[in-house]
Order: structure tokens, then sequence, then C-alpha cells
């Protein structure tokens, strides 16, 4: 019994010793170093160095004009108790998350999901049209598609043609509800982004699947719900991210169609810092805003982030 145990042991091979995850040639070493020395100086100057200027600005009482211009003087908190207690402050952010949940969470998501499993049954003439008039209106510069929308939705525009050939009272969305017209106009626009997002996402689907839940009795609107959306969900959730993230900073859709009037029933947030910082010339002031408007695309991107199965946060 012992011979025959000592014969297993020693036939057994010795065990291997793990590789190390920082081998000598992973390591950064000062030749490899000196390349990234330029990419590193140009980082540091164009994207850290504003950031920290930034926060600077954000505690101080700078403006373009006025007593701070001539001197800057550090005021601590002071300008973001001045916007949590503004209301032209709430307002705004109102404005801003009304915007972005019909433009981006409702309207873009939705419509680019239902274009992408349209488009996944058309035959290549339909696919290759609705592609073209969708991305045309995605790549077209901010400030013409601005200027193309306030046309369509003005009082004498498009929009009120339509409505009024069919025997309808024409509508004045600029000045009745801008907030809508100008969601509507990101919708438009920006549609393109989710329908690409969601188009790769259903071409990595295996069809083996929605087969299995076929045969099993799954109706169309079972196969979706059961299959599709759970297979989605990590580009649902990245998706959203994104033009959650795209559209809280829109600023010249709005500016040109609107300009955040009338009133102020359009202005967003990042209109609300542009009117401060560069209208009144509190620089300051308006960059504490511009880091508040930072915090709520980064408590959204937490929401969305939470929505991603666990294997995918990894």
């Amino acid at each position: 019994m012992s011979t025959a145990t000592t014969d297993r042991t020693e036939a057994q091979p010795a065990p291997q010793k793990r590789k190390s995850h920082a081998s000598l040639g992973d390591r950064l070493t000062f030749p490899r170093a000196v390349p990234m020395l330029p990419a590193g100086l140009l980082l540091i100057g164009f994207m850290l160095g504003p950031i920290l200027y930034s926060l600077y600005l954000a505690f101080t009482d700078n403006a373009i004009r006025g007593r701070g211009a001539e001197e800057t003087s550090f005021v601590g908190f002071d300008n973001f108790v001045k916007a949590f207690t503004d209301g032209d402050f709430w307002n705004s952010v109102a404005l801003t998350l009304v915007f972005t949940i019909i433009s981006a969470v409702i309207g873009q998501n939705l419509l680019g999901l239902a274009l992408a499993l349209l488009m996944e049954r058309a035959n290549r003439i339909i696919i290759f049209a609705v592609t073209s008039v969708v991305i045309a209106a995605w790549i077209l510069p901010e400030v013409v598609a601005g200027y193309l929308l306030y046309t369509f939705f003005a009082s004498e525009g498009s929009l009120n043609a339509i409505i009024t050939a069919i025997g309808l009272p024409p509508q004045d969305l600029l000045f009745s509800l801008p907030i809508i017209a100008v969601a509507f106009a990101n919708v438009w626009r920006g549609t393109a982004f989710s329908m690409l997002v969601y188009s790769a996402a259903l071409s990595s689907v295996p069809s083996d699947i929605y087969e299995s839940a076929a045969i099993d009795g799954a109706g169309p609107v079972r196969r979706f719900w059961s299959v599709t959306v759970p297979m989605l969900r990590p580009a649902i959730a990245t998706n959203l991210m994104l033009i959650t993230l795209q559209t809280l900073s829109v600023f010249g859709l709005i500016f040109i169609m609107t300009g955040g009037g009338p009133a102020r029933q359009s202005q967003t947030l990042p209109l609300y810092m542009y009117e401060q910082a560069f209208s009144y010339g509190q620089l300051g002031y308006g960059t504490a805003v511009a880091l508040l408007l930072l915090l709520i695309g980064a408590a959204a991107s937490l929401v969305y982030l939470r929505l991603l199965p666990e294997e995918d946060k990894r």
C-alpha cells in the first residue's frame, strides 16, 4: 500500500508557479516612458489644467467686469448657496430634467429601438432610405439643425402649413410649449445614435434563441419582453447613459430655436450657465453652475450603471 502511494506521489507533476501579472516586459521603464511624455504633457495642459482652473473659479467671485474682474477673491461655497436659493436656477433644473426625459430617455431611446427592430426585418432599400434620412439629421451641425427646426415650428413654418392643410388650427409651439418643441427637435436630430447602438446589439443576438422561443409557443410580444429586452439590457443601459449625458449638455439647438425663452420657459442649465457667466459676466458663479450640472450627469450615470448586469460591470 505504501509503495503504491509513493509511486503515485512521484508520478504527480510538480506544481507550476503562477506567472506574475507584473512581468518584466509589462513594467513601465524610463525608455518606454519618454515617448509618452509629450502626450502626458498635452493631457495635463489641455485637460487637467482647465479642470483644476474651473474648480478654482467655482469658489471665487471672478467676473468679466466689476469688482470680481479687478480683484478675484475666494468666496467658499457662496456661489453654490446662491444657486440653491435662486428660483431661476431651480427652474432651469426642472426644465433640464423635462428636456432630458422627453428627448433622451423616452424619445431617442424608444424611437431608436423601434427603428432598429423595424429595419431588422426590412429589405435593403428601406434600410438604406431610413438610415440615410436618420443619419443625415444626426450629422448636421447643431446650428444648422436649430435653424431648420426653428423654421419648422415657427408660426408661418412647415408644421402650421401641414396642420392648416388638414383643417386644424395653427399652433405656435415655440411660444406656447417651447421646451416640448426643443425636445422634439433634439429627438429628430439625435435618434440616429440610439438606432445604430440597438442595431448593432440586435445583430449579436443568436437567432436560435428566437427559434426556441417560437417553438415553445411565445408570440412576438412575448419574445420581445422575454428574449430581446434581457439580451439588450447592457446596450440599453449604455445607450441611456450616453444620450443622457449628451442631452444634458445641449446648448446650441435650444439657443438657436428659443434662446431660453420666452420668459425662461426653455432655459435649461447650459443656457442658464451661459447667461450668468457671459451675459452677466459672473464667471465664478457660472462655473459653479457648470459643476452642479456635472454632478447631475454623474448621478444619472450611477443610476444607469446599476441597470447593467453584474458580469458587465467587471
